[in-house]
């Protein structure tokens, strides 16, 4: 797994891409302070990059695993196609389980799959072919995807709100443009003034280090606050919105997002401020009857006891990590996807945008 250096500030940045058979994506954990790129030969390297989070954000993840099942498949040594697709299958198991709460990996591992299944390729190398195209166009639908996301969901913003958003839900996070983000970018370009109030999402910092960067990269106005000031601005009158990105919703609208996004939630209710997650339709799990059967990854205690690499905790505390919590329906305002506004009952209109996925 090789790293280089971007050559600059002035070059778009690209979460991810297939680049020459290689996979090749930005490392975020050195974000802001460095650029630099980490380049992927192997389908194992692939999953080391999302275990260690130097790729993140559900859709980004699931285009990783899609990218990681073509390169897979570029390395399975066989004669026969029905022991290319055996091993394969293996490969994609072993990818779906690199990180357990967000469902657009095993999505993305799933329809790699089903494309091979469904393929008349009557040759290795054809079906290798096909499967690098099916990674490869993932990550154009999904661009899209977030671009249509934006505009629809954007008409909840007024003009003169104050938006806060918790954790990273930006072109970072996915294919490019951004779910949560890519609704606040939607506002903007449509020229509502507005501003972005971004918490700083202890203890892995993604809203303080990558956030407040993309939001100065596109200069849409944002103010970066710890995590426990966000009461306290929204009883002052300072904040209008809340909008947050989703790793897994279940077919009632549970959903699961970055640990701390339920306490926001909970704040957002009790001020009377409309809390709304924005996410792709495959970011919907409706084989999950409620949040309590999302499985919440258990992330290492040094996330938590060191900053940027010095511990600062004492050696023998015990530490929880979850990275991620759940908040119910009850506490959200709508759904913001690529295929309209979703609001109660969810169960009713997820089942309702789920058909209109599958048939367009």
């Amino acid at each position: 797994m090789r790293q280089y250096a971007s050559c600059g500030n002035d070059i778009m940045v690209k979460t991810i891409e297939w680049k020459k058979n290689q996979v090749v994506m930005i490392d975020q954990r050195k974000l802001p302070c460095q650029e630099h790129y980490v380049v992927c030969s192997n389908y194992r390297q692939v999953i080391k990059a999302i275990k260690t989070m130097v790729i993140r954000g559900a859709p980004a993840i699931g285009i990783a695993g899609a990218m990681g099942m073509a390169l897979g498949a570029r390395s399975v040594k066989v004669r026969s196609l029905e022991a290319f697709k055996t091993e394969l299958k293996k490969i994609g198991r072993e990818i779906a389980q690199a990180r357990p709460t967000a469902v657009n990996l095993s999505w993305a591992v799933r329809r790699l799959e089903e494309k091979m299944d469904r393929s008349p390729a009557k040759n290795i190398e054809s079906l290798i072919r096909e499967l690098i195209r099916e990674a490869r166009a993932m990550l154009s639908e999904d661009i899209a995807i977030n671009k249509r996301l934006g505009l629809l969901g954007q008409k909840v913003i007024k003009d003169g709100d104050t938006i806060l958003t918790h954790c990273n839900a930006g072109a970072l996070a996915t294919g490019g443009y951004g779910t949560a983000l890519g609704v606040v970018r939607a506002a903007w370009e449509a020229g509502k003034r507005i501003q972005v109030i971004a918490d700083e999402t202890r203890p892995f910092l993604q809203g303080m280090r990558l956030t407040a960067w993309e939001l100065i990269k596109d200069k849409i106005p944002v103010t970066l606050i710890t995590d426990n000031m966000a009461g306290y601005l929204m009883k002052k009158g300072t904040i209008q919105k809340v909008i947050v990105g989703a790793d897994r919703i279940a077919a009632n609208g549970d959903t699961a997002n970055k640990i701390g996004t339920y306490s926001v939630a909970l704040l957002a209710k009790a001020h009377g401020i409309p809390f709304y997650i924005a996410a792709p339709t495959s970011t919907i799990d409706s084989g999950l009857r409620n949040g309590d059967e999302i499985p919440i990854e258990e992330r290492h205690p040094d996330e938590v006891t060191h900053l940027a690499g010095k511990r600062l905790a004492p050696h023998q505390v015990a530490v929880l990590n979850p990275a991620f919590d759940v908040t119910p329906h009850r506490l959200i305002t709508a759904i913001l996807t690529e295929k309209g506004i979703l609001k109660p009952p969810f169960r009713q209109t997820i089942a309702q945008a789920l058909k209109k996925a599958m048939s367009w």
